[in-house]
């Protein structure tokens, strides 16, 4: 499919420039942020580690942005809102857990490889459940992936600014599991609409998910303390309460553009962009964030930037082999 809406306007360079000019500019910034929040010391020697405040707060910003794109788009109406709930829990848990490694001390561009790998467990469920089965290039993808971030982990400089805890490391395969959890129930949520006869609008999923993703977030938030704790931390940092506000304003401007992505262009386009953001906010991290690789941690980088761009490159050629 190549745009969905052949109406006379802006020609389709113009609007690839917009959507993906959109995307790499908000999420950049947003890993960017991410990254300086957990990194942040305040002059007492406190760090932030509320990950799910910050959850809160993100899903928050996106909630009132897919609410106002939903009114001025129409609301569906008869979505099934079970399968929403469900689906959003998850999402926001991979979120938190992803932002829980960073905050224990797993290094930003070591994260964001690891998340690339997200097809490992989505490929060790198929596997466990049958029904699938996976070409030797496939396997050859998830292992550049995996093996090169492992490669990066380990591949510091002496004298390097951070160090990957085990704690973080846990917290990041955590993530990836719920990630496979969250596929599998986005899966089920696009039967249950297509059951109940319905086909939700871009902004109905991005208020709908976030809206559970908040309601998730916020009881967790406070029951561990955090949300009055991490709020008394951002209020006595103003420093840091502002990356935050930007971090959550980035997350939701950032899910917009990839709506009006999809809204024109094949989900290949946006998968173009969204790994090779990935890919850029790696590079952005190591150069800008004083990250100091050897000689081995670059060849890991090239070994999991080979594996992502692989695995792009086979979705853009529709060589994939799946049997179900």
């Amino acid at each position: 499919m190549a745009v969905t809406e052949p109406k006379a306007g802006l020609p389709d360079t113009a609007k690839l420039l917009i959507g993906a000019g959109g995307i790499y500019t908000a999420f950049l910034y947003y890993g960017s942020l991410q990254e300086d929040v957990f990194r942040y010391v305040a002059a007492d020697g406190g760090k932030f580690t509320e990950a799910w405040l910050l959850q809160v707060l993100e899903a928050l910003a996106n909630v009132v942005i897919g609410f106002l794109g939903m009114q001025l788009n129409g609301p569906t109406k008869g979505i099934p809102l079970k399968m929403f709930g469900i689906s959003g829990a998850a999402q926001v848990s991979a979120k938190a857990c992803t932002s829980l490694a960073l905050a224990n001390g797993l290094s930003f561009p070591v994260a964001t490889l690891a998340k690339s790998g997200k097809m490992a467990p989505v490929m060790a469920g198929s596997l466990l459940l049958g029904g699938a089965s996976y070409s030797v290039r496939e396997y050859l993808q998830v292992a550049a992936i995996i093996g090169g971030t492992a490669v990066v982990s380990m591949g510091k400089k002496k004298g390097g600014s951070q160090t990957n805890s085990a704690l973080g490391v846990f917290y990041i395969v955590l993530s990836l599991a719920l990630d496979g959890v969250t596929a599998g129930f986005q899966k089920k949520l696009k039967v249950e609409t297509a059951k109940a006869g319905v086909k939700p609008k871009p902004y109905d999923f991005m208020f709908y998910t976030n809206l559970f993703m908040l309601l998730t977030a916020l009881p967790i938030a406070l029951g561990t303390g955090q949300l009055f704790g991490g709020s008394a931390y951002l209020i006595a940092n103003p420093e840091i309460m502002t990356k935050v506000m930007k971090f959550a304003a980035c997350s939701a401007f950032g899910q917009s553009f990839i709506f009006y992505t999809i809204s024109h262009f094949d989900p290949l386009v946006l998968s173009t962009v969204t790994t090779t953001r990935k890919i850029f906010s790696v590079l952005l991290s190591i150069f800008l964030k004083g990250h100091s690789l050897s000689s081995t941690g670059w060849l890991g980088i090239c070994m999991a930037c080979s594996g992502i761009l692989s695995e792009m490159q086979s979705k853009l050629t529709g060589k994939k082999n799946h049997v179900h």
